[in-house]
């Protein structure tokens, strides 16, 4: 029995295939955002809160807190992630993207500075365990604690987290903001931090924008999580505050433009990442991903994606050493595909959504509401009129706000705004062997390439980075 992802990997490719068969037969399902009710009111209604009004985020069970405490805590950031840390003041947050040797992205979340020589990782478990690792087996002065997140089915056993996190996001979002503080509070720049008093009760703030208005995410000890979340709710009433359900949640990067789950880069590479690999365990996150999609190649690099892939070239900096550096500095950006949006045609939408009352043959792959991802990395193949290859869809749903079925996308450079492509939906030969996938047809589904973000208030209001429109 493999104790190790080296040693599955190892055991699995002699006996049965290669990794990526492994991970496309991968019976862990769909990914499951964790303990909050999948609807308050309903999927729809909770999207346009966002658009319209407001809606509170309840982040507090979905992803990984990685503290890291030392006087080698910002060496060991910089040593691993793309990122600049000439100028990262306390009380201040940035997305953290570290990538492995090969030059590939292994993860991102965000990376909160808390105190000096004090900082935490907030995100999916990719980026957390590749700084565990490196805490542990690095020359690192640093104290860490892993705080992970939820369990996917808790079977009626008490979960805790050490704390809540939420967000107030929407255009109304200040004004509730303000009515809990009892006061004006100033809208700080984006990714700073402060604080508040909410119901006797001081919480840390981040200024963030996920809807593309001004919103806050607010973070304090989990046992203030019901007190907090009921003082929210109530000052926000008048201003159409709606509890945002898990349902709707995932589904709200479709219009902000970010990639959530790319393959993580360290199933092949030199020693880094096979000491990474004998570290991990065989229940790791690394081990039991579901890869999912139309697109399928026996070269497990090929689902690598790099930081220009997924939008975050402007993140990758020089001025430091670090995991990957070296792969980087022989990329031509210019070359590199881009991040847009594939807005799907209607009528072929429809085919999917109805085939599962198909009576006469296999039907299409289901495509769930609002979020159809049906794995936890997902790939379709785009092609072009000549059915060759031009990009990775990387995440597919549906939003009430647009009302259109959408998808994010990483295409050639080349393949210009406006441009028609046909997204490959469904897997072949029917199907792999997840749970999550029943012997179906493929479709190539019609889709115009598009803005990212897809929506125009997200274009013009959010922070620049990841966020900002694709050069087209």
């Amino acid at each position: 029995m493999a104790s190790n992802l080296q040693q599955l990997l190892d055991e699995y490719t002699a006996e049965r295939g290669s990794v990526v068969d492994l991970l496309r037969n991968s019976q862990l399902g769909t990914y499951i955002y964790p303990v909050v009710p999948a609807e308050f009111t309903n999927w729809r209604r909770e999207q346009k809160a966002w658009r319209e009004t407001a809606v509170l985020y309840d982040q507090t069970h979905h992803m990984v807190n990685f503290f890291m405490t030392g006087p080698d805590a910002l060496t060991l950031l910089s040593d691993t992630g793309v990122n600049s840390f000439s100028n990262f003041p306390v009380n201040t947050a940035k997305q953290f993207v570290p990538t492995s040797s090969t030059g590939g992205v292994v993860g991102d979340g965000i990376l909160f500075h808390l105190s000096e020589h004090e900082y935490v990782y907030v995100g999916r478990a990719p980026g957390a365990n590749w700084l565990q690792f490196h805490a542990e087996t690095g020359d690192y002065d640093v104290e860490t604690r892993y705080d992970d997140r939820s369990p996917s089915r808790p079977y009626g056993e008490a979960v805790t987290r050490e704390f809540y996190r939420f967000q107030i996001q929407g255009p109304n979002a200040w004004p509730i903001i303000e009515k809990l503080a009892g006061h004006e509070v100033e809208q700080v720049r984006f990714f700073h931090m402060g604080e508040l008093e909410i119901a006797g009760q001081q919480v840390r703030t981040l200024r963030h924008g996920m809807a593309g208005a001004p919103g806050l995410e607010i973070w304090g000890p989990y046992s203030e999580h019901g007190r907090i979340r009921d003082a929210v709710l109530e000052a926000g009433r008048e201003f159409g505050l709606e509890p945002c359900g898990s349902r709707a949640y995932s589904s709200n990067t479709l219009e902000s433009g970010w990639i959530p789950s790319p393959l993580p880069a360290i199933y092949t590479g030199g020693d880094i990442e096979r000491r990474y690999r004998e570290w991990l365990p065989a229940s790791s996150y690394e081990a039991i991903n579901a890869l999912a999609g139309s697109f399928v190649s026996q070269n497990i690099e090929d689902y690598y994606l790099n930081p220009w892939d997924l939008g975050y070239g402007s993140f990758v900096k020089f001025d430091h050493d670090f995991i990957g550096r070296d792969a980087l500095e022989r990329v031509d950006p210019e070359t590199q595909r881009k991040k847009v949006t594939l807005a799907w045609n209607d009528e072929d939408l429809s085919k999917l959504l109805t085939s599962v009352i198909d009576r006469e043959g296999p039907g299409y792959q289901f495509f769930d509401l609002p979020n159809a991802n049906y794995g936890s990395s997902n790939y379709d193949a785009v092609i072009d009129a000549d059915g060759d290859t031009v990009g990775l869809s990387l995440f597919t749903g549906v939003t009430a706000n647009e009302k259109r079925g959408l998808s994010l996308a990483t295409v050639d450079r080349d393949v210009p705004i406006g441009a028609e492509v046909r997204v490959v939906w469904g897997e072949p030969d029917g199907g792999s062997r997840k749970t999550t996938v029943e012997p179906h047809e493929q479709l190539a589904v019609r889709a115009v390439v598009s803005p990212v973000p897809y929506a125009v208030t997200a274009r013009q209001e959010y922070h620049g980075g990841w966020r900002t429109a694709a050069v087209v």
